[in-house]
């Protein structure tokens, strides 16, 4: 059993209790002051937790029985009886969201979003180190760059290669930062004069920028610039000049790199990318966080056979066109994602011996850990602290979450309103109510968001009586999903985002198809989207080209007017026609679930490793977090609610798919097989639940399962 201690009528594991004692105490507050708010905030709020959860069950049986009376239903069939059931609610007028203390980051700054989870120290620190990446990089180490013509990666630096990375390279300095005449590839040396950037060319020519303004500063002198600094759209691009690097030195202009502003935002996640089960995972997920705040964060770790260091990136200091000083943040602002409100954890049991809830808790340690921002400003210049707030259900659980807030703040002696909200609009029931779920926050709401997994996971729930679903490949460009993403957008200009919150578009989960990624995720900014996720620093590398290419702000402006996107289209269900799929079809869908499941599953119960990336059936590396595992498993389980599959048919194709995750992770010493001791195995079993309990699980979410099974390995070793 682990240890804990008793703490204002709680019993709290020590390992949670030994953090909160030193974080306390720097943030000056007693560990006992700080553990008599949390009890008086669990008391206050635990039964308006458990009624709102109690509320999203009785829906979801008045739902189910209503499918099952009925069958299939349109959507204004569907509309009428939302509404009478309360699960829809009228909307209010029309408002302007009031947030203030919202960093340019967020309030101006369009670009790409990271999502890491903070368990782990060294992803945490490339994703807050991921402010500024390599172009030349990105290009070089990537399918963005094909492999032929001799321009293969190899070992070592291939020339050709990397001649076709400098020619890409120039040509986004002509598309983005075009001269009065000639290329940059024609450019011999760059030099500052009178404040202007100019560019030599052969022949004693001289050319500027097209528009001077892009040019924001430099570093070294006015003849020879060691870093040329240009703005575009808001994003900066740095010339980095050094004619002895090894690609500097056979350059006309001595360029080396160009470093882009990429990760403008990085959410530290708590939630669904992390496999957080007990006190002395909180422990770990909010120490990180903390050293994040406080910007004494390092890692170490073996590379190459060395051991390598990091810790966190300086702020850039330019002299700036005018002559004066010019500081750049070397960081990305953070956000903070804690859990939902579904979750309880035995890391803090109540004196009525029942476990705390798990998203109560992470309101008040963040509240505690904001003390250290809020004086040193290390992330925030205004002070704040930003929470991602996933898997709410509507506007009264957005209003709870903003009480709790209210109420941490106040225990923690925050200012006002320190605490703002990102809503995650991935749950249906939030989607319809999608403008008063705005409205319960409208002084603390700095950004909203779309997701395919998580929303098709809830729709396939929703409507899991209603009849099979389409093939997951289908629901991407089913009616409801287009105009979902769409309605995000409409309503969150309408509720005045522009210029003060973002909208956000969701993940790009294949990391290894960056080319692909180049050619198809331009279509978020070009839907008005400020920022969309992406899997690594890389990618946000080559997804702030979108932005150079894209003025988000025009597009938002341009969108402003549009009729908003309709609610009877959210309302179609996407559901299937079993009989133009083949038995091929079906078993081919039925396998890349169970494979997939199975591959995030083992490592999240037997490593704790809450995303990671997993080869999918054809061995495509895809980034897997609990919100794909909720997809697929919902996916089959509807499948299997309608006879499209059977039991056996599950049973026999994930013990196949077993073995194939099996001979996939075969080259990890830590691995342990499922296959052929099924029964023994405590992952395989997992991801059989999920499935098969898949229709009763709450909302169809895969945390109650996971957490217990993990927590079942834990406490068996």
């Amino acid at each position: 059993m682990t240890e804990t201690i008793s703490v204002a009528g709680l019993e709290v594991e020590k390992p949670l209790y030994d953090f909160i004692a030193g974080a306390a105490q720097g943030a000056g507050m007693s560990v006992e002051d700080f553990w008599r708010a949390v009890a008086k905030i669990a008391e206050k709020h635990t039964g308006t937790n458990e009624a709102l959860l109690q509320k999203r069950e009785d829906l979801q049986s008045k739902i189910d029985a209503w499918y099952i009376e009925n069958g299939p239903q349109g959507p204004a069939e569907q509309e009428k009886f939302l509404r009478e059931i309360g699960y829809i609610v009228d909307e209010g007028p029309d408002f302007a969201i009031e947030t203030t203390g919202v960093d340019p980051e967020i309030a101006e700054i369009n670009g790409p979003q990271l999502v890491v989870p903070v368990k782990n120290a060294r992803y945490a620190l490339n994703a807050a180190n991921a402010r500024w990446g390599s172009l030349y990089d990105a290009l070089y180490g990537t399918d963005v760059i094909p492999e032929e013509g001799g321009a293969e990666k190899g070992k070592g630096y291939n020339p050709k290669r990397g001649a076709k990375v400098i020619e890409f390279a120039k040509n986004f300095l002509d598309e983005h930062f075009p001269l009065t005449e000639g290329r940059h590839a024609d450019v011999t040396r760059y030099t500052v004069q009178g404040g202007h950037l100019v560019a030599d060319l052969p022949g004693g020519k001289a050319a500027f920028l097209e528009e001077p303004s892009k040019f924001r500063g430099y570093q070294g002198s006015d003849s020879d610039p060691a870093t040329i600094l240009l703005r575009n759209n808001g994003l900066h691009a740095e010339l980095r000049i050094d004619r002895s690097h090894p690609v500097g030195k056979d350059d006309p202009s001595g360029l080396a790199d160009i470093h882009l502003e990429s990760a403008i935002t990085t959410i530290m996640d708590c939630e669904d990318s992390v496999a957080a089960v007990d006190g002395e995972d909180k422990a770990e997920v909010y120490a990180n966080y903390l050293g994040l705040l406080k910007g004494d964060l390092t890692t170490s770790f073996e590379k190459g056979g060395q051991t390598v260091s990091r810790g966190l990136n300086e702020d850039r200091v330019y002299k700036a066109s005018d002559g004066s000083e010019l500081v750049l943040k070397g960081r990305v602002l953070m956000l903070i994602r804690n859990v939902g409100h579904l979750m309880r954890t035995p890391a803090v049991r109540l004196p009525n011996g029942d476990e705390m809830f798990e998203g109560m808790l992470d309101a008040c340690v963040t509240a505690l850990l904001a003390k250290y921002d809020v004086g040193e400003r290390k992330n925030s210049v205004h002070g704040s602290t930003y929470i991602v707030k996933p898997k709410m259900h509507g506007p009264e659980e957005v209003a709870f979450a903003i009480a709790l807030f209210e109420d941490a703040e106040k225990a923690m002696g925050l200012p006002a309103k320190t605490l703002k909200i990102g809503i995650m609009d991935e749950e249906r029931r939030t989607t319809v109510n999608l403008k008063e779920c705005i409205r319960q926050a409208k002084d603390r709401v700095i950004f909203i968001n779309t997701g395919f997994l998580d929303r098709t996971g809830d729709e396939i729930h929703t409507s899991m009586k209603a009849g099979p679903f389409m093939r997951k490949a289908e629901i991407k460009t089913a009616p409801f999903m287009i105009a979902y993403e769409a309605w995000n957008v409409d309503i969150g200009l309408a509720c005045g985002f522009q210029g003060r919150a973002q909208i956000g578009k969701g993940m790009w989960a294949m990391p290894d198809l960056m080319a692909d990624m180049l050619e198809q995720k331009i279509g978020h900014p070009k839907a008005g989207a400020d920022c969309a996720w992406v899997p690594s620093p890389t990618g946000a590398t080559l997804h702030a080209l979108h932005y150079h290419a894209v003025d988000v702000d025009a597009v938002q402006e341009e969108l402003r007017d549009r009729p908003r996107a309709k609610l009877s289209d959210i309302l179609t269900v996407p559901l299937g026609d079993p009989k133009s799929w083949s038995d091929r079809q079906v078993q081919e869908e039925l396998q890349n679930n169970c494979q997939g499941i199975l591959g995030y599953v083992v490592r999240w119960v037997d490593h704790g490793v809450g995303c990671s990336k997993v080869p999918d059936y054809h061995d495509v590396g895809l980034m897997e977090d609990r919100a794909t595992c909720r997809i697929s498993s919902q996916h089959v389980a509807n499948w299997l609610e309608h006879g499209i599959v059977t039991e056996d048919q599950v049973r026999e194709t994930l013990k196949r798919m077993a073995i194939k995750v099996d001979g996939q992770n075969a080259g990890d010493p830590t691995y342990r097989n499922m296959a052929p001791d099924y029964d023994g195995s405590l992952a395989f079993r997992a991801a059989s639940e999920l499935i098969f309990e898949g229709a009763k699980q709450p909302s169809g979410y895969t945390e109650p399962i996971l957490h217990r099974t993990r927590l079942e390995l834990k406490r068996a070793r």
